[in-house]
């Protein structure tokens, strides 16, 4: 399994709706962020303050100059529904995620293993 090399497929694959934050996040948002609070409405995240509707793309993902990466824009405040992607293999396999490489796909179980813990520091232990 490789490093997650910023392709934003994540972000651009769960943006419109896919996600959600806790009543904790929001509230923090309300107080210390203003600025992603305003895509919050009644619970729901990433929803435009003009129009009231769900954003397709998440508003805080940005393409770098010539290149192909992204970043997030709120990276340390994102929600953990982000802070936790990717979870199980198969989410990576759907979501054709890079960094994958053939040799996960031959030992599902053991790639697993190794994404608990790459991501170990990002998300609770996944129990199975």
């Amino acid at each position: 399994m490789k490093i997650c090399n910023q392709c934003g497929k994540c972000c651009k694959h769960y943006a419109d709706g896919g996600l959600s934050a806790t009543a904790r996040e929001i509230d923090w948002w309300e107080v210390h962020r203003p600025d992603i609070f305003s895509f919050v409405r009644n619970g729901e995240i990433w929803i435009s303050p003009i129009t009231g509707k769900q954003l397709v793309s998440c508003p805080w993902l940005q393409k770098l100059p010539n290149q192909h990466k992204y970043v997030c824009r709120i990276y340390h405040d994102r929600p953990e529904d982000c802070r936790h992607y990717p979870v199980e293999i198969e989410q990576m396999v759907r979501d054709e995620c890079e960094m994958l490489e053939a040799r996960d796909l031959d030992n599902p179980k053991q790639a697993q293993r190794r994404l608990d813990a790459i991501m170990s520091d990002s998300r609770p232990p996944v129990t199975r």
